[in-house]
């Protein structure tokens, strides 16, 4: 069998962007990359039909490595940087604006790093200038390498980040004031957008048509995307191939319409009517932006426009293997996006399932064509989300039974033909107000699933086990001649493993000590086996971000919050809990103001769950004129001979306060305040004598926590120093008679020789 063109373009291309990633990651030098250029030059010589492939390979890793080489220099962060840039998008938050930034010219402080690598930037405007789309800023930024929290089994910020082709992030200074240097051009999305706010239409359905026909997903919020999310209905706001399709389609029909009308005798030999429909394709796919979805769509539908014409038809797979090869060609850092991987697979499966099978007959023909092919993809695609997200949608498969015809045949098609009769108001207003009616139908039948069947995250030890599961399940009902009992028993697999209960990663008899990477902020929670305590739950953001609520799904149950403190960094992410999970119990010093009713933390109080003591030595009953600081909730816990200490933000003169009452040695300390020189004092750390000293701040902050006097008096003490804002969330394992487990989620060379 020929392998063609597309299939060996494809595989060169993955090659060489596997190729780029591992030289990065393995620290290849620039030797070793010279002769191999050497070496693929002389294979270039000896077969040049080889050479087309080491070409292709060979661009995709130089752009790779291109991208890896425009990161922020590490001796630019939290520097002021004067750019000329041109605002690729501007988001409203709120009171700020979310901007991403194409830098043309940048100019850095003298004897430091050249930044003129940066191309692309994504930073936050504290600013009451209004920003658009299109123009040209001159502005002084504060920028910083890509980075973000680094937490178990969460979102990864960086990771995307990276993906998403980002060189730094930050913030826009407003002193100097931003300078407008030129007002947008003539942009047709941008002409669709502001033709889209002139509407009388709800903002919701501005929103969606926007999304839906221009490719802006930017404008859906974050509670369209958490409904889309808790649905698996994500990929319905997708652009790609219903919109393509839908959209070469309607042009070729009005295209051969016209051909038939001027050439009535041969217009069936006509090539243009075929040429405008293409035409078509790739500029609907370039208004949309051109993502890997819609790319995927647009080069498949013109090898099907080739096909249609009457040209060589090639197989399916010879058109699927096309389109991942120009992707990664076109848009190396693709590879990395589990949107595209989610898009092709879902389309390679289909193109299994339905290869070698009759075309269907009729509308009964297509209704079962649509039900067979939403069941057999359904248990794939949740077996490929959960492994990209760790999470599924339990009714995604009947939801879409529902969404996937209603959003194709009603939703889409009256958003594209209100765009084709925008020319004539009355008419393409009364058509969007279809739209506003079918999309009020698809919100509240996605709102009632949700709140019979909620988004479910596995544990972590589930997650790879049940993907497995769905997997095994797609197949056996996908592929022919696979025995029904084969298929019986994976649907008994699949039904049964959610209730399979697995070994937990929280000791039976002992505590899990979690210390959350939240920025310069504190987030601890302490659970074992039927108790979850939080003490503190992180910091709110200027723009209104809690990292509180990217750790856990809605729906979490803790049986007791303490809030050692009511500032900011420590009390930010309450409205979280409030709003997202349930709380029994509420706990914070006498005298802070919360948005909630809580008990007093006092002196003496102590309580013991599953075999664990808690015990707080900080601050005495009843009222005083101690500082917010200095009336900290500081909580000893102790579990069998191990002891861990939280101490809030107490200054040295509270610690000596306290210091008699600490049973020493403190197996586990989370540093005073961060780190700060304020908490700590020499007496406090000789005498707790810390086996392990935990710093919770944040990466790069500006207060330079923790500062450099504590950290070399717990280091004279001998104690192993960690750092959220290096090693990410920490995790230990207290069990009696057990030596403690430590577990980091950034992983830093040398750390166990340290310790």
């Amino acid at each position: 069998m020929r392998l063609g063109v597309a299939m060996p373009a494809a595989i060169a291309a993955l090659i060489g962007a596997l190729l780029a990633w591992y030289s990065h990651a393995a620290g290849v030098t620039s030797n070793a990359l010279g002769w191999g250029l050497v070496a693929a030059l002389l294979v270039m010589g000896w077969q040049p039909r080889v050479g087309v492939w080491l070409l292709i390979g060979g661009w995709v890793f130089i752009g790779i490595q291109d991208e890896l080489g425009r990161r922020l220099p590490l001796g630019l962060s939290g520097e002021d940087l004067v750019i000329e840039a041109k605002v690729l998008t501007a988001q409203p938050q709120g009171d700020t604006t979310r901007l991403t930034l194409r830098v043309d010219h940048c100019l850095g402080p003298g004897q430091r790093p050249s930044c003129s690598a940066l191309s692309k930037v994504r930073v936050t405007a504290y600013s009451d200038a209004v920003f658009t789309a299109g123009e040209q800023w001159r502005m002084t930024l504060r920028l910083r390498p890509p980075s973000g929290f680094a937490n178990p089994a969460t979102f990864d910020y960086e990771q995307w980040l990276w993906r998403e082709g980002f060189h730094a992030t930050g913030y826009l200074r407003q002193d100097p004031p931003p300078v407008r240097l030129a007002s947008s051009g003539p942009s047709l999305r941008q002409l669709g957008l502001d033709f889209l706010a002139q509407q009388t239409l709800d903002e919701r359905t501005k929103r969606w048509l926007a999304a839906l026909t221009l490719g802006e997903s930017e404008q859906l919020t974050q509670d369209d995307w958490s409904l889309l999310n808790a649905t698996g209905t994500t990929h319905l706001v997708v652009i790609s191939g219903l919109h393509v399709g839908l959209v070469t389609s309607f042009v070729l029909m009005l295209a051969k319409l016209g051909a038939r009308l001027s050439t009535p005798t041969n217009w069936r030999m006509r090539t243009w009517p075929w040429w405008l429909a293409a035409v078509a394709c790739v500029g609907y796919a370039t208004l949309a932006g051109m993502a890997p979805p819609a790319m995927r769509a647009m080069v498949m539908t013109l090898i099907g426009l080739w096909v249609l014409s009457g040209r060589h038809a090639p197989s399916p797979w010879q058109g699927w293997w096309l389109a991942l090869a120009l992707v990664l060609i076109a848009d190396p850092l693709a590879l990395w996006r589990p949107g595209m991987w989610l898009s092709f697979v879902a389309v390679a499966w289909l193109i299994m399932i339905w290869q070698g099978r009759r075309r269907p007959q009729g509308v009964k023909g297509w209704c079962w064509a649509l039900i067979r092919s939403q069941l057999l993809l359904a248990p794939l695609m949740a077996a490929a989300v959960l492994v990209a997200f760790g999470r599924v949608a339990p009714a995604a498969p009947l939801i879409n039974l529902i969404a996937v015809p209603w959003v194709s045949s009603v939703m889409v098609p009256s958003a594209l033909l209100g765009w084709l009769l925008s020319p004539v108001p009355f008419l393409a207003h009364s058509v969007w107000w279809l739209f506003e009616l079918a999309l009020t139908i698809f919100h509240i039948l996605l709102t009632l699933s949700v709140q019979h069947w909620p988004l479910w995250e596995p544990e972590r030890p589930l997650t790879y086990p049940l993907a497995f599961a769905l997997l095994l399940l797609s197949l056996c009902w996908g592929l022919p001649a696979v025995l029904p009992s084969i298929r019986l028993a994976s649907t008994a697999l699949v039904v049964a493993l959610p209730w399979w209960s697995l070994s937990s990663s929280t000791p039976q008899q002992g505590l899990r000590v979690s210390v959350y990477d939240v920025g310069q902020g504190q987030l601890i929670e302490l659970r074992s086996a039927n108790y979850r305590l939080l003490y503190d739950t992180g910091p709110r953001f200027r723009g209104g971000f809690m990292p509180l609520e990217s750790l856990w799904s809605p729906g979490q149950r803790f049986d007791q919050v303490i809030v050692s403190h009511a500032d900011n960094d420590h009390a930010g992410g309450v409205n979280a809990l409030l709003t997202e999970h349930q709380v029994n119990e509420w706990t914070a010093p006498a005298g802070e103001t919360l948005p909630v009713a809580s008990q007093a933390c006092q002196r003496g109080q102590s309580w013991q769950r599953d075999g664990v003591n808690y015990r707080f030595l900080w601050p005495p009953a009843g009222a005083n004129a101690l500082s917010p600081n200095d009336r900290s909730c500081v909580l000893e816990v102790r579990v069998g001979e191990h002891r861990l200490l939280i101490t809030g933000d107490v200054s040295t003169e509270i610690e000596r306060r306290f210091l008699l009452e600490v049973d020493a040695p403190i197996s586990i300390l989370v540093a005073g305040h961060h780190g700060s020189s304020t908490s700590s004092g020499i007496q406090f750390v000789r005498h707790t004598a810390s086996e392990h000293v935990v710093f919770s701040a944040g990466r790069d902050n500006p207060f330079q926590h923790p500062v450099d006097s504590v950290v070399r008096r717990f280091r004279q003490q001998g104690s192993c120093l960690w750092s959220t804002a290096h090693d990410g969330a920490l995790r230990f394992w207290l069990q009696a008679a057990h030596p403690i487990e430590v577990k980091t989620t950034r992983q830093q060379p040398g750390r166990r020789n340290r310790c």
